[in-house]
């Protein structure tokens, strides 16, 4: 009897952690699914009306406004509604982190200070509970993106619909991240510093420590690689253009000897990540055709002296000086990257065109992170990673999903949240 009364005990916790456990990932598609009548937001700044949106085998075949032939399809009814290309979030801590306040959840920001040779990749937790609450939004890829010291690490991007990391993967080690010292720094006002900024003293040193190891490591791969330094070799991919390297900066001085330093490095793959004044350099940026992804919107002004809604407009500041612009979620906290539509929706608010602020979201961070040729945009030959929403996704109160679909397969809408909110809702609604 004893025995028993374990074993039961045992089946009922296992029962209880599964029922909150992250949903298991759609099946596989296996016939064709034809979505009609929806008003199609192709990513590149077209819009059908009436849409008809064919996908087979995890692909588009066809995009258009005439009503193919449905026999043997899934047809899904949109009229009155909305398509879009799922979004894609750069610079995420999405899997890495769990609970902020848990170290032992946090794999965001390994040991060490120059260490490209950490992949993010293989930390990725396919079963968080965070990454799960992302699709209800039609958060559907992430760049995962490490964190701390100089050179953080390695990046790659996945798509949130998976039992592994093998299987999240959509492009491995796309890039490595570079934080940038600041110029200046604040007084340390607990030593009776004055509290505002100051030149960084140390400022010249710490990129001669930058330059010091690229110089290292690129006399490492021209030699016989003994012995061996997987720093030194995990650099190979930005000298021979296989990589991008993504700087962390925010100041235009900064921006400056950023794009002055990978120039004369050769590096030319290159992305500023940040960028709180990169609307001062865009002559610079347009020069070398630099990309940059910006902090969310939902944020203070980088300074003092900037307007106090830069942050809301400084997309608009950099589509119209011609320069490649997306969002990005490095900043914010990360349960927050669910909120990215609504990030594109208040650049649109602050003078972007709707379809164009739905860019800095969809394809210009395809492009940005090398993945436009299969995701971004609504286009026949790409993966048919995409959602159905009742209204403007770009706003939050009609941003509402009835489907959701990542390289053809069907996924859950549910999550830890919403099984919270429907069982306090039953509770409630008679009270």
């Amino acid at each position: 009897m004893k025995h028993n009364t374990i074993y039961i005990f045992i089946i009922v916790l296992f029962m209880g952690n599964f029922s909150f456990a992250q949903q298991t990932p759609g099946t596989k598609q296996t016939k064709p699914i034809a979505i009609i009548g929806a008003t199609a937001h192709i990513g590149n700044g077209q819009v059908i009306e009436n849409s008809v949106i064919v996908f087979e085998n995890g692909k588009i075949t066809s995009v258009n406004t005439t009503n193919p032939n449905t026999s043997g399809m899934t047809v899904i009814d949109a009229k009155g509604k909305h398509v879009y290309p799922g979004f894609i979030a750069a610079n995420s801590a999405l899997g890495l982190v769990e609970v902020d306040a848990v170290r032992a959840s946090d794999d965001q920001d390994e040991v060490g200070f120059m260490i490209p040779h950490v992949r993010s990749l293989i930390a990725y937790n396919t079963e968080s509970k965070v990454v799960e609450s992302m699709r209800p939004n039609g958060v559907l890829m992430a760049q995962v993106s490490p964190k701390g010291g100089r050179i953080s690490g390695t990046s790659s991007i996945v798509q949130l619909d998976a039992w592994n990391w093998e299987d999240a993967a959509i492009k491995t080690d796309d890039g490595i991240h570079l934080n940038w010292p600041s110029a200046f720094s604040r007084g340390r006002w607990w030593l009776g510093e004055p509290a505002g900024l100051k030149p960084n003293k140390d400022y010249a040193e710490q990129i001669n420590e930058v330059v010091t190891f690229i110089n290292d490591s690129k006399a490492y791969l021209k030699g016989d690689k003994t012995p061996k330094n997987l720093p030194f070799e995990a650099m190979q991919g930005l000298y021979n253009g296989k990589q991008k390297l993504f700087i962390h900066v925010n100041d235009e001085k900064g921006i400056t000897d950023a794009i002055h330093f990978a120039k004369d490095n050769k590096i030319d793959q290159l992305v500023i990540v940040g960028g709180a004044e990169a609307h001062k350099v865009t002559d610079l940026l347009k020069q070398y055709s630099i990309p940059v992804l910006i902090n969310t919107p939902h944020t203070l002004p980088a300074s003092d002296d900037q307007d106090y809604d830069m942050p809301f407009k400084l997309g608009k500041l950099l589509y119209d000086a011609d320069v490649l612009v997306g969002i990005q979620v490095g900043n914010a906290e990360n349960f927050q990257t669910r909120n990215l539509p609504f990030y594109a929706g208040t650049c649109a608010a602050y003078g972007m065109d709707k379809e164009e602020a739905l860019k800095l979201i969809t394809s210009n961070n395809a492009k940005i992170l090398g993945i436009d040729a299969f995701v971004g945009t609504l286009e026949a030959g790409k993966d048919a990673t995409l959602f159905i929403s009742e209204g403007d996704a770009l706003d939050m109160q009609t941003n509402i999903l009835t489907h959701a679909f990542i390289q053809g397969r069907e996924i859950s809408l549910e999550s830890h949240q919403t099984e919270l909110w429907k069982r306090y809702s039953e509770k409630y609604k008679n009270q």
